[in-house]
């Protein structure tokens, strides 16, 4: 019989991130995994000092290359807070745009026909090809504006 305390302490790992770096050819070291692990872990958005600070175990470069991995690896996407601060989310949908809560950094995705349209035609009308874009809008969330 599992514990909870064992169930807490058993790794989880996102097969999308473990293969990220497998398939870059990248070796898939014990600092790594537990970089992986604590992503995986991570409901709406994270910092890369905070993942920094939770594991004090693994170099703050192990941590920062790994994110750029991922990253590169279109797994998570990087987000910038009004302050210029960046944060990171899983990529769950290839093409989706964010929410930010500008009170507790809570992080949401959205898919919207409208801008969908729009960039469809921007496509069009812009010479060249678009090859990305990046859609933040910040709010004020549900449960932060219940508290003001």
């Amino acid at each position: 019989m599992t514990t909870n305390a064992e169930s807490a302490q058993r790794p989880i790992i996102r097969p999308d991130l473990l293969a990220a770096l497998e398939d870059g050819g990248h070796r898939i070291t014990k600092p790594r995994l537990s970089v992986i692990d604590r992503l995986s872990r991570k409901k709406g958005g994270f910092k890369a000092d905070d993942i920094c600070d939770e594991l004090p175990g693994v170099g703050r470069a192990t941590v920062f290359r790994t994110i750029k991995l991922l990253l590169d690896a279109d797994v998570i996407c990087k987000l910038t807070l009004p302050d210029g601060t960046p944060m990171y989310s899983a990529a769950l949908v290839h093409h989706h745009h964010h929410t930010i809560c500008v009170k507790c950094f809570k992080i949401g995705e959205f898919r919207h026909a409208t801008i969908e349209r729009l960039l469809r035609a921007l496509e069009r009308e812009l010479p060249g090809d678009i090859i990305g874009h990046r859609i933040e809008i910040f709010t004020l969330c549900g449960e932060c504006e219940e508290t003001r």
